[in-house]
């Protein structure tokens, strides 16, 4: 839509669109009175006014180096879209809840005494279809409409202070006061996503505390390359000052050497990459998730017994626990059972190579209503499988036992059969072959390491059958050692089968029709072939079944000729083509 007044809006820079934005106070405009409004040309005002200049055809705003990449919390992710044409699609900017959307929420009404403020070069629009453009604009661009004239200053002001969520992109070289003047316009602002593309330090977390008061949630992501400069007592004074954070997420955590973390509200936290901590106190009544992710470094020396006791101590109303370090124990297991968290249902001990079918059974006594049980990593066998299905039948629906080589087939066909609630299972690299992990023993070899090698043999080309009515996602990436597959689960829609290098073609049977995608990266061409024919005759057969009969004497079943059951058989061809979702056999 264009119209023939439409100004032209310059580019945006950082230092530019605020000064811009705080500097349209003019002389003419102090002494102006309502409904008197410039030239959409060249800015004088317009009463009395001939314009000499040509009206302006285009509208490109240009977009500045220092993009602050925002999207709508509603929306699923997606990448930085390319800089905006005149016809090119816009992408939302600010995040709003559904009743911020319309003008007629009781926040952001506007009256009919303000309805002239939008007649200077925007062609007479109604309020709510300027409203629903410029809150599609991203941060600069908004800054920039905010230039145009008194009623988009206004409008962009109202969007502004709406804005409940913000997610937004720093890349490298951005002014701190950018940030912080995008922040302050946000009055209204409790969840922010803030990915930085440079070194964080203390001086964003202060501003981020000075100008968002209200802050209820906010997440800290950087690359990989970037370092996380915030201590431990630098983050403990941003978390007792906050007083309604809810939820903390924050990576990158390697220089905080120890921390004190006091908050009544707090209920989330997730930190990662930390390293040799040396001490850990939580002092959060409220805390109900907790995750902590170690650095895989070989002299990472925090105590986990200590922080676990500390947890049972301080956070009484724990419901998930996720723990990631190569230093998880049977002993933090036993500290962990000696908490007494009544309230756990989510329990993840993830890289314990210690953790032992001893730790199952000490897990098994204390904690007997887990919905979630993630032991990857560990060392326990098939007797721990069977304590988790004697102990979790009725509760348990997600089991994650991934990189466990002691793990076998059997042990698997076991927990799907006793697990009827279960819905998610990965056991990934546990069927393992011993051949391509030990390929070759010389003479001067340990005695034991040949005798484990020889006792595995029995583990290369196993079959695996598994039929149950509930499970959704079934995970066995790395099982190099599967030779056979048999799947009977009509609900099953995610199937891995990454680098299942021996998994024979003609010894696999799916038999899912409501499979939606299939991870077959690293598998030979005969047999994903052989899985994508096998989901598309899936397909066929759904839609071309036909009703049977009995006869009278009930001996065999007969196909009901098509003319007697016409309508009906049309009727159940046409929802199943509605309901049924084409398989996706991913190789790359």
């Amino acid at each position: 839509m264009h119209f023939e007044n439409q100004p032209h809006i310059p580019p945006a820079t950082p230092s530019g669109s605020i000064a811009s934005f705080t500097s349209m106070d003019t002389p003419h405009r102090a002494k102006k009175h309502r409904g008197s409004y410039n030239c959409g040309r060249c800015g004088v005002p317009k009463k009395g006014h001939v314009c000499h200049l040509p009206p302006s055809t285009t509208t490109t705003p240009t977009q500045t180096p220092t993009d602050s990449s925002v999207s709508v919390s509603t929306s699923t992710s997606r990448p930085p879209p390319p800089s905006r044409q005149q016809h090119s699609n816009l992408r939302r900017a600010l995040s709003f809840d559904d009743t911020d959307l319309r003008c007629e929420s009781s926040d952001i009404e506007i009256d009919e005494s303000e309805l002239d403020l939008f007649d200077s070069g925007s062609g007479k629009l109604p309020v709510s279809c300027m409203w629903e453009i410029l809150r599609r604009l991203p941060p600069e661009g908004l800054l920039a409409a905010a230039r145009v004239c008194k009623g988009w200053r206004e409008t962009a002001r109202r969007l502004w202070r709406a804005a409940e969520e913000l997610r937004l992109t720093v890349p490298p070289r951005t002014q701190l006061v950018f940030v912080g003047s995008l922040l302050r316009r946000c009055t209204g602002l409790s969840r922010l996503s803030l990915r930085s593309e440079s070194d964080l330090d203390a001086t964003m977390l202060a501003c981020i505390a000075f100008s968002c008061p209200n802050l209820e949630v906010m997440e800290f992501s950087t690359s990989e390359t970037l370092v996380n400069r915030i201590t431990g007592d630098e983050l403990g004074c941003f978390v007792a000052n906050k007083r309604c954070l809810r939820s903390l997420k924050m990576e990158g955590c390697s220089n905080l050497g120890g921390f004190v973390l006091c908050s009544s509200s707090l209920s989330t936290l997730w930190l990662s990459d930390l390293y040799c901590l040396s001490k850990m106190v939580f002092n959060c009544p409220n805390l109900k998730e907790i995750s902590l992710d170690f650095s895989r470094q070989e002299n990472e020396s925090t105590d986990l017994i200590a922080m676990v006791d500390g947890l049972g101590r301080s956070c009484p109303r724990l419901q998930n626990i996720h723990v990631a370090s190569f230093r998880l124990s049977h002993a933090t297991v036993l500290a962990l059972t000696a908490a007494n968290l009544r309230g756990l249902r989510m329990l993840s001990l993830v890289f314990g190579t210690e953790i032992t079918d001893a730790s199952v059974a000490a897990i098994s006594q204390s904690y007997s209503k887990l919905e979630l049980l993630d032991l990857s990593g560990s060392s326990i066998s098939d007797s721990g499988i069977g304590m988790i299905c004697n102990v979790f039948p009725g509760t348990l629906s997600r089991l994650l036992l991934a990189l466990c080589p002691n793990i076998t087939s059997s042990g698997i066909q076991f927990a799907t059969a006793q697990l009827p609630l279960l819905e998610l299972m990965d056991c990934g690299m546990t069927i393992c072959d011993p051949s391509s992990q030990n390929p070759t023993c010389d003479e001067s070899g340990d005695f034991e390491l040949q005798m484990t090698f020889k006792n595995k043999l029995h583990l290369i080309y196993q079959k695996l059958i598994i039929k149950h009515s509930r499970l959704k996602k079934l995970s066995l990436w790395g099982c190099s050692g599967l030779d056979a597959l048999y799947l009977n689960c009509p609900e099953l829609n995610d199937l891995n089968l990454n680098s299942c290098k021996n998994l024979h073609p003609e010894r696999v049977l799916l038999q899912c029709p409501s499979l939606e995608s299939v991870h077959a990266s690293g598998c030979h061409r005969l047999l994903t072939g052989a899985i994508q024919s096998q989901v598309s005759n899936n397909l066929d057969a759904m839609e071309n079944q036909s009703p049977h009969k009995r006869l009278a004497d009930g001996s065999k079943r007969v196909r009901v000729p098509l003319f007697l059951s016409q309508q009906p058989c049309d009727e159940d061809k046409k929802r199943r083509r509605i309901g049924s979702r084409p398989c996706k056999v991913l190789v790359d």
